[in-house]
């Protein structure tokens, strides 16, 4: 807050606050408050003075990352590492989820960015420039009824229309703000087919028709880097043509078996409280599933078995490919139980073995409870996906950076021959 109050008071030398509130489009009240500290100015308009009113100052314009991305809905960061890995600098980053701030904060600890509650609150303008938008939004209904209604009484409708009130319509109207030159958008693979394909249909008209990029789609498996069966839909778009293609991924045909990611338990990796115990580093007891629990889940596999149903637990060992781990393992861990030996009761994976299964370093820090990090790593991507699709868009994205520049340098010479 203090380093807010002063850029406002930085400011009051070329402004008053009469004009600071027209820029800000607030009211003069509210500025006053502000300075005086009678209230608390929201935590992102630092960045919204330094893009509104110090565009020199703006993170975006500092010469020491190859390319500047955004973060939003940014969970706990895996696509961030992604482009991390590959030169990027992240500028802005929005996430609501107060134990996923929490988790996101921990790991990225020198982000001189304010990290953004809530994206629907933010002014498009007052997000810093920036040249590659990421965003794992999350997939709600479009309401596309009353559209044909609409073209019979003239009246005009675009993506503003058709995904109002949807987590999208926040994607898109930062991307028609701030023209990035690329975007990379990713979701569950139901996406494609949900609502018989009129979410997607919309989605893509937004992006291509309506915001007029090249659009690219593909459902990536996350098994080619981390042994879990996770598909992904992932949407890149760029701003202008370029030479992109998906042949370009190099997906490793074998990806890793369970065992790569599991606690050995034989004291060749360091205890971690309170995930292990002990000089060998053995799993903590907590992770067995209770009699209760084990017999209830039987029963009920049991029971679905006898009626034709799939629908059981998902009991697994060392040489196996998971199913997907979900935001709900937290509630007994059935689509992922780690087979102990043929008369023990099966366990959950731990938090730190979740990192793992996502494709997240043993350094990634874990600050929350287990339920909050279940969660976390539940909704997560698999980071090393992202790092891969990073790895070819980013040539991409540099080469519009460098035809821009070279553009913005040939003005000032046509202009001195004109």
């Amino acid at each position: 807050m203090e380093d807010i109050r002063h850029l406002l008071a930085s400011l009051r030398g070329r402004y008053t606050q009469k004009e600071l509130a027209e820029r800000l489009e607030v009211d003069t009240r509210t500025i006053r408050r502000w300075e005086l500290g009678e209230t608390d100015p929201p935590p992102y308009l630092a960045d919204a003075i330094r893009q509104r009113l110090l565009p020199l100052a703006s993170p975006a314009n500092t010469p020491d990352a190859a390319f500047t991305f955004i973060d939003l809905f940014a969970g706990i960061g895996g696509i961030r590492m992604g482009f991390e890995a590959h030169g990027g600098r992240c500028v802005f980053t929005s996430e609501w989820n107060p134990y996923a701030q929490k988790t996101y904060l921990a790991n990225f600890p020198e982000s001189t960015h304010a990290l953004v509650g809530d994206i629907t609150k933010v002014d498009e303008r007052d997000i810093p420039d920036h040249d590659v938008l990421l965003a794992g939004f999350p997939c709600q209904p479009f309401s596309i009824a009353g559209v044909s209604k609409k073209n019979a009484l003239g009246r005009a409708h675009g993506f503003a229309d058709e995904t109002q009130g949807t987590l999208f319509f926040d994607v898109a109207r930062v991307i028609k703000e701030k023209q990035p030159k690329a975007f990379l958008l990713e979701n569950v693979k139901n996406l494609v087919s949900h609502d018989k394909g009129n979410t997607f249909r919309v989605i893509k008209k937004a992006l291509g028709e309506e915001l007029g990029y090249h659009i690219h789609c593909k459902v990536i498996d996350g098994q080619h880097f981390v042994p879990q069966h996770r598909e992904r839909i992932l949407i890149v778009g760029f701003r202008e043509s370029t030479d992109f293609t998906w042949d370009d991924l190099q997906l490793p045909k074998e990806g890793p078996k369970l065992a790569s990611i599991l606690h050995p338990q034989n004291g060749n990796e360091a205890t971690e409280s309170h995930y292990t115990t002990g000089k060998q580093a053995k799993i903590d007891a907590r992770y067995t599933l209770t009699p209760n629990l084990w017999a209830y889940l039987q029963n009920y596999a049991a029971k679905h078995r006898a009626a034709g149903n799939g629908f059981g637990y998902g009991l697994v060992d060392g040489d196996s490919v998971t199913r997907t781990l979900s935001a709900r393992y937290y509630k007994d861990g059935s689509e992922i139980l780690v087979s102990q030996g043929p008369r023990k009761r099966p366990r959950r994976l731990t938090p730190r073995e979740c990192a793992r299964l996502m494709g997240f370093s043993d350094s990634f820090v874990i600050p929350v409870s287990d339920t909050q990090a279940y969660k976390q790593f539940g909704n997560s991507v698999v980071m090393p996906v992202m790092r891969e699709v990073a790895r070819i868009m980013v040539p991409r994205v540099l080469e519009l950076i460098r035809q821009e520049e070279e553009g913005v340098h040939q003005v000032p010479l046509l202009a001195a021959y004109a």
